[in-house]
C-alpha cells in the first residue's frame, strides 16, 4: 500500500518541544527531548518498549507533567496554562488509546454519542444522529452502530476507538500503539485508516510505534528515540540507511518488513 503524501505546512509548527525532561523515581524515562509536528503530517515516533513514547504522548496531552522543558501545544505552553485552559486545548487533540477505551455497558451508537453530548450539548438529537453515522462510515463501520463493544473483534474495537476520538473533530490526533495486539492483515487494515483520516479530516499526527510495518506506511517523518532522546529524524528510508548503529540495525533485523 503507497501512502499518498499530504500537503504538508513545513513552517506551521503544531507542536513544538524543546528540552522535555521526565523520571520516576531515580529512572531517568525522557532526557532532554527537542521535537516539532508539522501541520498536516503524520510523525512517527519509533521506539523499543519501555522507551518512553507513551510517556511523551502523556505528556502532550495534558495527563502527565513535565519535569523540565518546552511543551507548546497549539500556541499555548500547556507546562505553565491552567488546568480550565488545558482542557481547552485537549478538546482538540484525539488521543486513541491503546486498548480502544470504549465503554463495555453502552453500544457503539451510544459510545459515540458520549462525547458529543458533554462537549456539543447544543446539536440537536438528528445532528448527533448524523455525526455518528457519518463518523461511522468514515471508519467503514456504519453496520456496528447497534452492536455492544464485547460483540466486536479487535480491530473494530480499535476502529470505533478512533471514530470516537475523531467526533469531536480535533485538530491534532495522538495514536498510541495503534497495531498492538492485532493480527497481520488487521494491522494493514488500521494504517490505511490513519492514512486516510489524514487526508479526510486534515489533521496532523503522532503514532507512537514499535512496530516497523506501521512506521513505514503510515509516517511521513520518523523520529527515533533511542536512551532517552531522539537519535535519527527523517523518512523511514534515511534512518535505517544507519545499519552501522547496532540499536538500529537490531531493531530493523526483528521486524519484518517488505
Amino acid at each position: 500500500m503507497k501512502k499518498v503524501y499530504p500537503d504538508i505546512q513545513q513552517d506551521q509548527r503544531v507542536i513544538s518541544i524543546r528540552g522535555l525532561k521526565k523520571s520516576f523515581d531515580d529512572f531517568d524515562v525522557l532526557k532532554g527531548v527537542d521535537m516539532d509536528l508539522l501541520q498536516g503530517e503524520n510523525l512517527v515516533v519509533l521506539g523499543r518498549s519501555g522507551t518512553g513514547k507513551s510517556v511523551l504522548i502523556k505528556i502532550i496531552a495534558g495527563l502527565l507533567k513535565a519535569d523540565e522543558g518546552s511543551v507548546n501545544v497549539l500556541g499555548q505552553e500547556i507546562t505553565q496554562i491552567s488546568e480550565k485552559a488545558l482542557d481547552r486545548i485537549r478538546l482538540k487533540l484525539g488521543f486513541s488509546f491503546q486498548n480502544s477505551a470504549l465503554y463495555d455497558s453502552m453500544t457503539v451508537r451510544e459510545n459515540l454519542e458520549f462525547p458529543l453530548k458533554r462537549h456539543m450539548s447544543h446539536l440537536s438529537r438528528k445532528e448527533v444522529n448524523d455525526n455518528v453515522e457519518m463518523i461511522l462510515e468514515a471508519v467503514g463501520l456504519a453496520q456496528a452502530i447497534d452492536q455492544m463493544p464485547a460483540e466486536l473483534s479487535g480491530g473494530q474495537r480499535k476502529r470505533i476507538g478512533i471514530a470516537r476520538t475523531l467526533i469531536l473533530k480535533p485538530e491534532i490526533m495522538l495514536y498510541d500503539e495503534p497495531t498492538a495486539g492485532l493480527d497481520p492483515i488487521t494491522c494493514i487494515e488500521i494504517n490505511k485508516l490513519i492514512n486516510e483520516v489524514q487526508a479526510r479530516f486534515h489533521t496532523s499526527s503522532i503514532i507512537i510505534t514499535h512496530d516497523l510495518t506501521c512506521a513505514k506506511t503510515t509516517g511521513d517523518r520518523i523520529m527515533m528515540l533511542l536512551d532517552g532522546q531522539f537519535g535519527y529524524n527523517g523518512t523511514f528510508s534515511d534512518i535505517f540507511a544507519h545499519t552501522e548503529d547496532e540499536r538500529v540495525k537490531l531493531f530493523h533485523d526483528y521486524n519484518f518488513i517488505d
